[in-house]
Order: C-alpha cells, then structure tokens, then sequence
C-alpha cells in the first residue's frame, strides 16, 4: 500500500486518487471523495461508469491499481473483504448473495453468529444462544419477515429476498454500509416499501448506495456521487445535482443550451425510475 498523508478527520468513508485498471482499460480515474459519518450516498451515472468497480475496491474484492482507502481513519485497501467487514463496513449485492435451504431465521442467525465470533463453534447448542436468537428474532421483525421465520430462503418473493439481504448486511452491526442496486427488479409498490424499509433500518449509520431509480436517489440520499467513465463528476446535495448542466449533459449526452430546457428537465431527472438514463435521452430526443 502507498504511503499517504491521513484522510480528513471525522470521515467515515475516504477515497483518496483512487485508480483501477484492467489492463489497458482504465475504469476508476483519480477518484477522491469524503463521506461523513451519518451521510446516505446515492452513487449514480451511466451504464459502465464505474459504480460496481468502485463498490469492489472499497469492499476489498479487487485492489485498487493505485491510491487509497480509509474507513474511519484507518486504511483498508488492499485488505481482504472479511478484514474489511470487521473493521466496520458490510456490503449487500445487487444478486442476492442467500443460503438457500436455510431458513430465514437461520440465514439471519448464521450472519449474527459470525458478528459474534461463534462462526466456526461447533460445542455449543444453538438453542443454548439466547442473546443470540433474541438479537435475530428482533432483526427478522424488524425486515417484516417474521411470517415466513421458518420458510427456505429459496421459496421468498424476490422483495422478501432482497429483504432478507438487507438483513444479512445490518447483522454485521456495521457503521458503513454499501447497498448495490437494493431495489432492482422490484414492483413500483415494493420499491416503495422497500424504501421506506431502508430508511427506517439505516439511521444513525453511513450509506453507500449505487441505484438506478431516481425515486430512490432522491428519496434516501443526502448527497449524490456522479461518475462518468470512472471520474467523480459531481458530488454535493440532491437539488445542486439536479441543476448541475454537467451532470445533465452527461446523462444527455449534450449540453443543454436553454433554461426551457433546463426547467423541462428537472422534474424527470426526479421521476425517472429504472431505466433513468435512456429515458431522458427520449424525453430529450422528442422535444
């Protein structure tokens, strides 16, 4: 790891000329960003901007080729994802990552034992877990899934997966959590559920998200990251990226050269849902 100066006191969350590259291809380009404790983070941008690459260097599944990574004044790049998740970040997937033939209560009671350092305690009786099995019968209530405790994680609906995901991630106890696409694939009614869902399970703590439906965005985040080809271009509140013509022109891919245009645009950038990006390029493209 490259010797750098420290990162900005009180940052739960610090990227510091962060590089990725394949090969000849670069996907992260001299990215540098400051989360602070408590903040929500909508990270947004184009189809192959660099979203996943990211959430991966800060989640230790790939190295970055340079720069740093620090979570609450310590450095993690280059560490390994378990290292990372017990210095205090969890990360939940876009494919829900489940035991299937497991139970709910039991997938939630395997992520809760693990946070506890019984994952690898074979001596002890599971009944014998008290505390254990209060902490994971609270979380099970708290997802909403109390109702089906005893089904396979297998025969959910997709939303109570993804649920059941979510709770996996909060079972850690992790102050920083990254969300990849939590609401994918998701009904316009479990969208909003599963939002609200978030909102409650999430306070207090540090949230990275990266997410496709603006009513999501927009919904949760207290600051929205840009990238375009691997480069931060905007980062600041909902409203100032909402009016920011470079984040307009790069989802458009022109310059909006009108303020009709500009006012046109804002209420869609803030209704658009899955599928955001293409569709301001129609709304655009029929004016």
């Amino acid at each position: 790891m490259n010797s750098q100066p420290s990162p900005p006191a009180g940052a739960a969350l610090a990227l510091a000329g962060l590089n990725k590259s394949f090969g000849p291809a670069q996907i992260i380009r001299d990215l540098s960003l400051t989360v602070a404790a408590g903040e929500r983070v909508a990270i947004i941008g184009p189809n192959g901007a660099g979203k996943s690459t990211l959430f991966d260097l800060i989640s230790g599944r790939s190295a970055p080729s340079s720069g740093q990574i620090w979570l609450a004044g310590q450095r993690i790049d280059g560490k390994k994802p378990f290292e990372i998740n017990r210095l205090g970040l969890a990360r939940s997937f876009q494919i829900s990552q489940l035991f299937p033939t497991l139970s709910v209560f039991d997938n939630l009671r395997c992520a809760m034992l693990w946070r506890q350092g019984l994952g690898y305690n074979f001596w002890r009786s599971l009944a014998s877990l008290t505390d254990t099995n209060t902490r994971t019968q609270n979380l099970m209530q708290q997802l909403q899934l109390e109702s089906v405790a005893h089904l396979p994680a297998q025969q959910l609906s997709y939303a109570q997966q993804r649920a059941l995901e979510l709770g996996l991630t909060l079972a850690s106890d992790a102050p920083v959590l990254l969300l990849d696409e939590p609401t994918a694939g998701m009904s316009r009614s479990e969208t909003s559920q599963f939002m609200a869902l978030i909102d409650t399970l999430t306070r207090g703590k540090t949230l990275l998200m990266v997410e496709h439906d603006m009513s999501v965005v927009f919904g949760l985040a207290t600051k929205i990251a840009v990238l375009v080809q691997g480069q931060l271009l905007a980062f600041d509140s909902p409203e100032a990226v909402r009016n920011n013509p470079l984040v307009q022109q790069a989802y458009l891919g022109a310059v909006l050269s009108t303020a009709e245009s500009a006012v046109a645009l804002t209420p869609t950038l803030s209704q658009m849902g899955r599928g955001g990006e293409q569709s301001l390029r129609d709304v655009t493209s029929k004016a």
